[in-house]
């Protein structure tokens, strides 16, 4: 009896210890910084200065015009790059501006959700927060079957539910142009009960109108 418990309790630390080392998953390459592309919108925001913050799109050369600036060419350049020649060209203007820059990500988010679409979101929202800015999950969604889609090719990860909560898009990995995808959940005991309620009615009202004719 003794030796079935300490091999119980030794199968219960294998296995809180394989839990606990599970890692979240992220898209392989995040982490790396991001660089911006052709059609990037981006959201500056200069302290103190509102004339020079809003939102500004990087065109389909990669070329951002900015106030005072003029033209960046933000090919190969990273998000700290361009926030660093935006303020080298303010300091001409202003003394010591505070600048910050923000990639605005535009993804769709598919399948099984209230209004599929396509949305401008800040990267650091998390996967969930974006599902919700879709209208959350349609009845047959399942939050825990939520896939990456890719220039049209579905990314080898797992966005499980519990390993997405309180992480940002930016720090998993996820890029402007990627698709989220929220798959169907299994069909349920409940789905059968709602079903046979669908056909009784169905029956029912059959009948009323053969009664009646």
């Amino acid at each position: 009896m003794r030796r079935s418990l300490r091999l119980a309790s030794c199968f219960a630390a294998l296995c809180a210890a394989a839990l606990g080392a599970q890692q979240p998953a992220v898209v392989p390459g995040a982490g790396a910084a991001y660089s911006l592309r052709g059609g990037d919108l981006i959201r500056i925001d200069v302290w103190g200065q509102t004339a020079y913050s809003g939102q500004f799109q990087v065109d389909e050369r990669g070329i951002l015009l900015y106030p005072v600036v003029g033209d960046i060419d933000t090919r190969n350049l990273t998000v700290a790059d361009v926030r660093d020649r935006i303020r080298a060209g303010l300091e001409t203007v202003f003394n010591a501006p505070f600048v910050t820059v923000t990639p605005l990500f535009r993804m769709a988010v598919l399948g099984e959700v209230a209004r599929p679409g396509l949305y401008t979101v800040d990267p650091t929202l998390s996967v969930i927060d974006v599902v919700a800015m879709a209208g959350g999950p349609a009845r047959n969604g399942d939050l825990n079957k939520i896939h990456l889609l890719r220039d049209g090719e579905r990314l080898q990860v797992s966005f499980q539910r519990e390993n997405m909560q309180g992480r940002s898009l930016q720090e998993i990995g996820v890029r402007s142009g990627d698709q989220i995808l929220l798959a169907r959940r299994p069909f349920t005991r409940d789905d059968l009960v709602i079903l046979l309620q669908a056909v009784q009615i169905s029956i029912s009202v059959a009948i009323l109108i053969r009664t009646f004719n």
